[in-house]
């Protein structure tokens, strides 16, 4: 008798019991009104101007309070992930539900972190639901950072999620080695990911290529503050330029290789920011963000494209763009066309995530796949959102590692922290 097989088989029958049980809890009482968003709907002529312009509009919120306050009929989207869901859950309003989750979820002999994974899983799709619900919105809604590097089971949630709201869910699946061999697998099954935590033109030309994901992203006011942080320079401009970049990369992108994947401007700090990236494909705007572009009561002829716009980065004189390789933002050079023209001749689609990170380092790109260490990893969640660049000046001088890739690991961090902060919440509701 093969054991091996029957307790393959039993742990896939539960796994499938597990997921109908959860979908049909998430779903209980959902009624939404696809279609009808539009109905009854304010339209706003600021944000009209910006979709006649081409670009899509989706607000970077996940307060139903907030969102309400701005939506018109212009807003089509709107964006979660784990700090804004840990904000919604950290107020109490689903202590109810996290109870009555682990109710669910107790004749399914689950370890203590697979409940927790799986508690992180019902808050994010009913969150994400309520939104479906509310605004007739697609949601993008974010898997648990434990998933990051775990190629299989980030696949699997995706499914779950898909499964749940397949009318309106994007999965956003982090920029990892795993996360983005994951994407591949779910773009090659129809299911939309927003590819999230991309920070440069150059990661989003290697995600474009080999992941074919809906969306990618350029943090773009991050990228400002780092340069501000580190007394570079104003940083103005700089996340900009590498948005337009990005933007740029991915039209040659459609035009060569038939890549339908569509650029997100991410991490807006200022309305000035939206007027100034007007008509690239997709923005999340947070609503302090969104109040500011109206304030500004910019007329439609100062709304105008400006993606072809050369934006010059706010530097302090005698500055060297180098020291902190700011060309990895903008850059996406011959080598890493090459690198992934000669990755897509290869078994790709039988990679692991290590795999992926040596063909890379074989091919001269490794840098935008560092093999971190646990000191760098450590310093790094120490730093913040934000890198201080000295304690990276080593790295970066030896181009083992790009901005872009530092801010990505610097992105993740932070996303971790406020996972944990979540699930200490959840854990203590369920002490109680």
């Amino acid at each position: 008798m093969d054991t091996g097989t029957g307790e393959a088989m039993s742990k896939s029958d539960g796994d499938k019991a597990l997921a109908s049980a959860v979908r049909q809890f998430v779903r209980q009482g959902f009624e939404p009104r696809f279609g009808e968003g539009a109905e009854g709907a304010v339209s706003e002529p600021a944000w009209r101007r910006l979709r006649e312009i081409g670009t899509e509009l989706w607000l970077d919120t996940g307060s139903i309070d907030d969102a309400s306050a701005l939506w018109t009929r212009e807003f089509s989207a709107l964006t979660t992930n784990n700090t804004l869901l840990n904000r919604e859950v950290q107020t109490g309003r689903y202590d109810d539900l996290i109870g009555k989750a682990a109710a669910l979820l107790d004749p399914h002999g689950l370890s203590e972190r697979e409940r927790l994974l799986e508690i992180a899983f019902i808050l994010n799709a009913t969150h994400g639901l309520r939104l479906v619900e509310t605004f007739d919105a697609y949601v993008s809604v974010e898997e648990h950072t434990d998933l990051a590097n775990d190629l299989d089971a980030a696949v699997a949630v995706a499914r779950r999620y898909h499964a749940i709201c397949s009318e309106r869910f994007i999965i956003k699946i982090p920029f990892t080695p795993a996360g983005l061999l994951a994407t591949r697998r779910l773009s090659q099954e129809q299911i939309p990911v927003n590819h999230t935590l991309g920070f440069s033109a150059r990661q989003n030309y290697l995600i474009a290529r080999v992941g074919r994901p809906a969306y990618v992203n350029v943090f773009l006011g991050r990228l400002n503050s780092f340069v501000a942080d580190n007394a570079l320079g104003t940083g103005t401009y700089v996340g900009e330029k590498a948005t337009l970049a990005s933007q740029q990369a991915l039209r040659l992108l459609r035009r060569d290789y038939g890549v339908t994947t569509r650029q997100i401007g991410a991490s807006f700090r200022s309305g000035e920011q939206v007027r100034d990236l007007a008509g690239i494909d997709v923005m999340t705007i947070p609503p302090k963000v969104a109040k500011g572009f109206l304030d500004l009561k910019a007329s439609p002829d100062e709304v105008g494209d400006k993606t072809s716009t050369a934006y010059t980065p706010g530097l302090n004189k005698g500055v060297d763009p180098a020291t902190a390789r700011l060309d990895t933002l903008w850059d996406v050079g011959p080598d890493l066309a090459a690198c992934i023209d000669a990755l897509e001749k290869d078994c790709l689609d039988s990679f692991s995530a290590d795999d992926l990170v040596d063909f890379l380092a074989e091919h001269g790109c490794g840098d935008i796949f560092p093999r971190w260490t646990d000191e760098q990893r450590a310093t790094s969640a120490t730093d913040g959102k934000i890198p201080v660049l000295d304690h990276w000046r080593d790295e970066l001088a030896a181009k083992a590692v790009g901005l872009d890739s530092l801010m990505n690991l610097a992105g993740l961090n932070s996303f971790i922290a406020d996972q944990k902060d979540m699930d200490d919440r959840v854990a203590g509701v369920l002490a109680k």
